[in-house]
């Protein structure tokens, strides 16, 4: 098989880039190891910037979101047992849409089987080969059989355990990471949501967070130690302890009922630099990852993509490769500032082993200062609704 761009990996990076790229004419396939139903029975993010939605919009895969999504214009900061709004809309003229990953991941997908484009499903063994060359290659097996796609370029949006950024050469690689020492037990009911917009609660107990995934199904989270077992937390303890953390109105608003997903998520920060390898490129959460209280995953892989999208249709229709060639510095320059906005929350919000007395005081000042300083809460607004692509 010969096609001009070979994707690794079947999520919304993937998926994405490839709509992307057969809108600017370029042919492309994509090789997944898991099935459609695993990829989609993912419990991912579920808050877009509005670049991310412009970009489902230029694909064609917007409509959906659009009819079911729900725009909000701020955010609620929770501490010292009151909520303070954020608006971010009247900070930036910008607002972010709530609107679950597998939805995306979904419309993403009806989008390429209309297109009658090439995915493959449960291939077996991929590997990226001969990248650092002019005749890059990807080899694969399905349902037992051996295959190659021969490409002029490799993307790797294959995630953080993919085999993408695992084929390159260590001492071509240099990595960053910091490991947050909690994890966020989050679960999924089919109760109302507490509040309208979400509520971002810093507590001496540990962190809590309330959103949605619609008007009808609501997604709760608490900070948790990592060796916490889901055994652990019956429905009871969980919501009891929620309603420790969150505001009095709040609790006594908080709706509960029966979880329909429970799991425990580690939070870290990882960045891999470079993003380009010769003729293979990094994309998404292949090269980095942030903790998701900035709400920034999916949405810095849409941006990667699209700088890659770019750099692909300028190298085939203008002949040039500048574009591919800055793609790393580029797309680079926005994830490091995710990276800081996102280690910022975290800081801000969660209680650490180590901070003591001061540094609880230090993080109450900083939300004090964030929600009663007009250049605070836009410097917030600013990144939480999304950096400039």
């Amino acid at each position: 098989m010969r096609t001009k761009v070979a994707i690794i990996g079947a999520g919304p990076a993937g998926l994405l880039l490839g709509q992307l790229l057969h809108r600017y004419g370029i042919d492309n396939v994509i090789l997944e190891r898991q099935t459609p139903e695993y990829v989609l029975g993912r419990i991912r993010a579920g808050l877009l910037e509005e670049g991310t939605v412009a970009l489902l919009d230029e694909v064609g895969a917007g409509a959906r979101a659009h009819q079911e999504g729900l725009i909000h214009h701020g955010l609620e900061l929770a501490f010292g047992g009151a909520r303070h709004r954020i608006d971010m809309y009247g900070a930036t003229g910008k607002t972010v849409m709530i609107y679950g990953q597998t939805e995306v991941t979904l419309d993403l997908m009806n989008a390429r089987k209309a297109a009658g484009l090439t995915s493959i499903y449960q291939a077996a063994d991929v590997k990226p080969l001969d990248f650092d060359t002019d005749r890059p290659r990807v080899s694969y097996v399905k349902d037992g059989v051996s295959h190659e796609i021969e490409c002029d370029f490799i993307a790797g949006c294959d995630g953080f355990h993919g085999v993408s950024r695992a084929s390159v050469k260590p001492s071509a690689l240099k990595t960053y990471e910091r490991i947050y020492p909690f994890g966020w037990l989050g679960i999924l009911s089919d109760t109302p949501p507490v509040s309208p917009e979400l509520i971002y609660s810093n507590h001496a107990r540990g962190f809590a967070l309330c959103t949605m995934r619609s008007t009808k199904r609501s997604r709760y989270y608490v900070q948790c130690p990592l060796d916490d077992d889901i055994a652990q937390w019956p429905d009871e303890r969980f919501w009891g302890e929620l309603k420790r953390r969150i505001d009095q109105k709040a609790a006594d608003e908080l709706v509960t009922g029966p979880s329909i997903e429970k799991s425990i998520a580690p939070l870290r920060s990882f960045v891999a630099e470079p993003m380009r390898f010769g003729r293979m490129f990094l994309a998404g959460d292949a090269s980095h990852i942030v903790p998701p209280t900035g709400a920034k995953g999916l949405n810095l892989a849409a941006s990667d993509v699209h700088y890659l999208s770019q750099a692909f249709r300028e190298y085939y229709d203008e002949k040039s490769s500048a574009g591919i060639d800055g793609y790393s510095a580029r797309a680079l320059a926005r994830v490091w500032k995710a990276v800081r906005f996102s280690w910022w929350m975290t800081s801000m919000l969660h209680q650490f082993p180590e901070q003591g007395e001061f540094g609880a005081r230090i993080q109450l000042a900083e939300l004090d200062y964030v929600v009663n300083s007009k250049a605070a809460s836009a410097s917030l607004s600013e990144n939480y609704v999304g950096l400039p692509f």
